[in-house]
């Protein structure tokens, strides 16, 4: 929901200053999202006369100008055709930062002449693509004045992220209850007033609904103006309407855009004299369309609800009007629509038919019942007002909806539940600023809130407006008197330690979006058919991701192109492997690239160079063992069809439990991915993890650090090529369980010494005695039986 200061302030009589109003937003659950200041856009620019405009000495094309600019002459060098002495248009004095050229003006020589400033053009403003010469305002400007508050651009934009459950809050003036209400001025009230017809509304409105569907439609308001004048609506409101992004169109259009804005209130505008016969509000049927605004045709059926004239549907209930009936600047006889529509049934055609607009976003939340009429009335005041013309008497099918609630509320509550002393007399203040009805214990909610149903809702209007601050903040209590336990889920748990461990890893996080390209999807996806999205907010963001990978590359590769080539991210978040609940599994993914290499000690290895699949074979297992599980991971060669083939591996526990992989991406991977290998990375499922066995309570005791010094044995064999480097490491582990501490390998060569078809692996072996020195033929022995059992399990032979 987004609207300027001067907007607000029709309706909020305050001398707050901008940043009081946006933290007192905040604070009553009205979070800003944003500010757009323009002023700030155009801060030093100010409005000057040029006192003298002279040829150049040097140059036939430039001309040097005396400009007054509210203070002693200013010498500026200008090579705009239209210069001249005495006109007024926009300078920028020294310092300046140029918006449209993206550059900060400093002193300077042109030809031999000194200039001190700038006179700009439209461009060098950013208002629009006229760069031929420099912005000419009236002769009546007033010199000096700021460039900002003379062209009405100092007028900031409140960007405000409304909850479901605030519909009063989509118009400007039921933000402005709310600022009031927290004591930040007074809501001026300015109720519609009645508008006397002068004769019958020649089209009349049916509501056909069986009985059971008749909250489809409860109330439709209809009038006619005829003899408007609709051209463009006045300069005010295009420029609030552009302010929150709307585009101006006509004055009749922009009437209803300002009302939906200004007190949430949709409504809607038919050209007469297009309208065949009556208005008939029904449900679809089967077989008809309707050519909307927005020049689309959607198919209309039984669910959706239209207003149809003697040819057929001309609008789409509650969402979009037809293209058929729209004003234009030719029309001269206008229907003025406020109706009210059935919240659900909104929304779920607004999803059906994959529409967004201004008018479901309400309705869909629900709008005010009571105001149904008044905002009728509104219109045809701002229609009068704007365009002429004489009204019609207003025509009401059906009726609003009685919404008077009452709730029995005791006081008392507001401290029960909350635990906020709030003193009666300023609580009930609150409330009858927010439009509440307070008697005799009970509390009667205004129409514009339905969100608020029972007594923990009135308690909660009571302690946003007097501030949240106020409570108390205190740990839930245990039955035994002990500290509170963790509420976590066992895989919360799991997350955040995968995100600990990671970071440990000298990882950056990343959050990415959930969506992804369709062709990195399908990629990603191991064969199954992507996930794709019905209304996607952009073409490369088409498919729910089934990898984590995608995002993290491409953050990479965006951080490479700002210069930052050596990049190490990780994530952890949702991937959807399909569209079923039991399809969205937690993920933990990273990515390295350039020379980003993970940390670990590595002998005889390059740790120098470039990233390997060595580097995210080594998060991954940093992650499981992180996470209890990496003594029972099974590594696998190879992996999915994405990684390059001999540098990727598939971590499994069993055949049958495949969680996750590690490797380099292909370069076709990278390529289709739009991004510049070599790039490692890992995935894993943590949801596929299982939970680590619990330990014996007889378990032995872990073993303190030894006081004896450890031994260390470097080892090569002579395998051949098809035995893996692990297949060599868990033999010699099994020599020696008890004194082997670790098994490390640090060379793994081919070449013309060996055999062919033959390899050689080097390991690093070290011994850890705990209870004594041991001595050389203990050494000798304990490395011999290494060696035989690598023997017997891979026919190594010792190289010499």
């Amino acid at each position: 929901m987004k609207f300027t200061l001067s907007w607000l302030l029709d309706h909020l009589d305050t001398t707050a200053a901008l940043s009081e109003i946006v933290e007192t937003l905040t604070r009553v659950g009205l979070e800003v999202e944003g500010v757009d200041d323009p002023s700030q856009k155009y801060d030093g620019f100010v409005v000057a006369q040029v006192l003298e405009a002279r040829r150049h000495p040097n140059a036939d094309r430039l001309k040097v100008c005396i400009v007054d600019a509210g203070g002693d002459p200013i010498q500026v060098v200008c090579g705009a055709p239209n210069a001249r002495t005495g006109m007024k248009s926009v300078f920028s004095p020294v310092g300046t930062y140029i918006p449209g050229k993206k550059i900060t003006l400093t002193k300077g020589v042109i030809r031999g002449v000194e200039s001190n400033g700038m006179l700009c053009s439209a461009a060098e403003l950013e208002l629009s693509n006229d760069h031929e010469g420099i912005v000419e305002l009236p002769d009546d400007a007033p010199v000096g004045m700021a460039y900002a508050r003379f062209e009405g651009l100092d007028d900031p934009v409140i960007d405000v992220a409304l909850t479901p459950n605030r519909p009063d809050a989509t118009g400007v003036a039921g933000i402005a209850r709310d600022l009031a209400a927290a004591g930040l001025g007074a809501l001026r009230a300015r109720e519609p007033k009645a508008i006397e017809g002068f004769f019958e509304c020649p089209t009349k409105v049916r509501l056909h609904f069986a009985p059971a569907d008749a909250h489809l439609c409860p109330a439709f308001a209809l009038r006619l103006v005829r003899g408007v004048r609709n051209g463009p609506s006045p300069e005010w409101m295009q420029k609030r309407l552009r302010a929150i992004g709307l585009r101006p169109i006509n004055a009749l259009v922009d009437i209803t855009n300002y009302v939906t804005f200004d007190r949430g209130r949709p409504l809607h505008v038919f050209d007469f004299n297009k309208v065949h016969g009556d208005l008939t509000v029904r449900r679809g049927r089967k077989g008809e369309s309707v050519l909307a605004l927005d020049a689309r045709t959607y198919e209309i059926d039984e669910s959706i609800v239209v207003i149809a004239d003697g040819k057929g549907v001309e609008s789409i209930a509650g969402i979009m009007g037809g293209e058929h009936t729209g004003c234009d600047e030719a029309t001269t006889e206008v229907l003025i629509e406020s109706a009210l529509w059935d919240p659900t049934n909104i929304a779920q055609t607004g999803r059906k038919l994959a529409i967004v607009t201004d008018a479901r976003y309400r309705f869909e939340r629900g709008v005010d019942p009571a105001f149904c009429v008044p905002g009728c009335e509104l219109a045809t005041e701002l229609v009068l007002e704007l365009c002429g013309g004489e009204p019609s008497h207003m025509i009401v099918a059906g009726d609003p909806p009685a919404t008077a609630r009452t709730i029995d509320f005791p006081y008392s509550e507001v401290k029960r539940l909350v635990g906020v002393d709030i003193p009666q007399g300023e609580g009930e203040a609150i409330l009858d600023r927010l439009g509440f009805g307070v008697e005799d214990g009970k509390v009667s909610v205004p129409s514009w809130r339905p969100d608020i149903t029972v007594k923990a809702d009135v308690v909660e209007q009571i302690l946003r407006i007097a501030g949240i601050d106020r409570a108390p903040t205190t740990p839930l209590p245990r039955l035994d008197g002990g500290v509170t336990p963790s509420v976590l889920a066992p895989l919360q748990k799991r997350t955040r330690l995968a995100k600990r461990t990671l970071a440990a890893l000298s990882l950056r996080e990343a959050v990415t979006w959930s969506f992804i390209g369709k062709r990195a999807a399908e990629m990603f996806g191991g064969g199954q058919p992507s996930l794709a999205l019905a209304n996607p907010i952009a073409a490369d963001l088409s498919d729910m991701r089934p990898s984590l990978i995608p995002g993290l590359a491409a953050a990479s590769e965006r951080n490479a192109r700002r210069a930052l080539k050596d990049v190490a991210l990780f994530e952890v978040g949702q991937v959807f492997l399909g569209a079923g609940e039991d399809e969205q599994r937690m993920a933990a993914a990273a990515v390295r690239r350039g020379r980003a290499r993970s940390s670990g000690e590595g002998r005889g290895w390059d740790r120098g160079g470039i990233v390997d699949a060595f580097d995210a074979k080594r998060d991954a297992m940093a992650l499981l063992d992180g996470l209890g599980v990496a003594k029972a991971v099974q590594i696998v060669p190879g992996g999915p069809a994405f990684l390059h083939p001999g540098r990727a591996g598939t971590m499994q526990f069993g055949p049958k439990n495949v969680v996750g992989w590690f490797g380099q991406l292909h370069p076709t991977t990278c390529e289709a991915l739009g991004v510049e290998g070599p790039i490692v990375g890992f995935e894993i499922i943590l949801d596929g993890i299982p939970t680590p066995k619990a330990k014996q309570a007889k378990a032995k005791p872990k073993l303190e650090r030894s006081d004896f010094m450890p031994i260390e044995r470097d080892l090569a064999f002579i395998v051949g090529e098809s035995v893996r480097a692990g297949d060599v490491v868990k033999a010699a582990q099994s020599a020696e369980r008890g004194l082997i501490a670790d098994v490390g390998v640090f060379d793994v060569y081919q070449g013309k010494e060996l055999p062919e078809g033959s390899k050689s692996i080097a390991i690093n072996v070290t011994l850890q005695p705990r209870d004594r020195t041991l001595t050389d033929p203990e050494i000798e022995a304990a490395v011999a039986r290494i060696v035989v059992e690598v023997t017997k399990r891979t026919g190594a032979i010792l190289r010499g």
